[in-house]
């Protein structure tokens, strides 16, 4: 059931996508306090941040001109959330509040309007996951790129964009049952509830080289493979070595080649010969 008509849902719509612009651009203005920039830093960089997720999206949908570059609230509205972040003071840790909040609500209003978007364009759900999860994202990805950072999505820290991934895929099937109004308050409260939760007790997908999956299967092809990588028992005598003529390099040295009995060979000896011999040396 839905609760909301045809143009209330679109008014809703329109409604979360411009708070996702101011909170973004607030976001984002906080990041260029931490960087120290000046006033032109701010506005460039809560530009990219507002916005940067939504024309993206409507680029790749290609259903006319962004809207931010057709609504004349767009701009405005990235403009004011990069001036309360210049103008506006707040501790340290009132900011990471702040931050830890808007985060996860953008991430759900942006989830709802990418989606909703994507079936006002007359595109089927796998798409309308995606632009969910680009209109999420992207905004931050283009101020990261802009700033040399590397952009949360790529993981190292905690839920992000599979985040926006489960709320847009939420909101996706709230519509496919007919009840989109459902769907958008279930998409924003789950977005709240996992980032909450991956910042209070660290969730976070599996990262780097040295995960390995947890199975018996995988425990046996490691265990295999340690095997074969293990070293071959050395036999006592074995690591006499036998020197075999070299090549002279240079005044007073001489380069060896050497090969354990084996059959194992090792690196190459410098030899010099000016160098005292050792049983002379312990004669002195």
């Amino acid at each position: 059931m839905n609760l909301l008509t045809v143009d209330g849902l679109a008014a809703v719509t329109n409604v979360l996508d411009l708070a996702g612009v101011f909170a973004s651009a607030l976001l984002g203005g906080a990041v260029a306090r931490s960087m120290d920039f000046d006033l032109f830093g701010f506005l460039v960089v809560g530009f990219v941040s507002g916005l940067g997720g939504g024309m993206l999206r409507d680029v790749l949908l290609q259903n006319g001109p962004p809207v931010a570059l057709t609504d004349p609230l767009y701009v405005p509205v990235a403009v004011a959330g990069a001036l309360v972040a210049f103008f506006v003071s707040f501790s340290e840790r009132g900011w990471d509040r702040l931050f830890t909040f808007l985060d996860a609500a953008v991430i759900g209003f942006w989830a709802v309007v990418g989606v909703q978007r994507t079936f006002d364009a007359g595109l089927e759900w796998p798409a309308a996951i995606i632009m969910g999860t680009i209109t999420a994202v992207g905004g931050g990805v283009g101020r990261d790129l802009l700033l040399r950072r590397v952009p949360a999505v790529f993981g190292g820290n905690a839920l992000y964009a599979s985040v926006a991934v489960a709320a847009s895929a939420v909101m996706v099937g709230a519509s496919a049952l007919g009840s989109p109004t459902i769907g958008i308050v279930a998409a924003v409260v789950l977005s709240l509830l996992l980032r909450w939760g991956a910042v209070r007790w660290g969730w976070g997908l599996p990262n780097g080289r040295n995960w390995q999956p947890q199975s018996r299967l995988a425990s046996l092809l490691r265990r295999g493979r340690g095997r074969a990588r293990a070293p071959r028992p050395v036999r006592p005598g074995a690591m006499r070595l036998l020197r075999r003529p070299g090549q002279r390099d240079g005044a007073g040295s001489v380069h060896t080649g050497s090969i354990r009995l084996d059959g194992t060979h090792t690196a190459g000896l410098r030899l010099d010969a000016d160098a005292p011999d050792p049983a002379e040396r312990r004669e002195d």
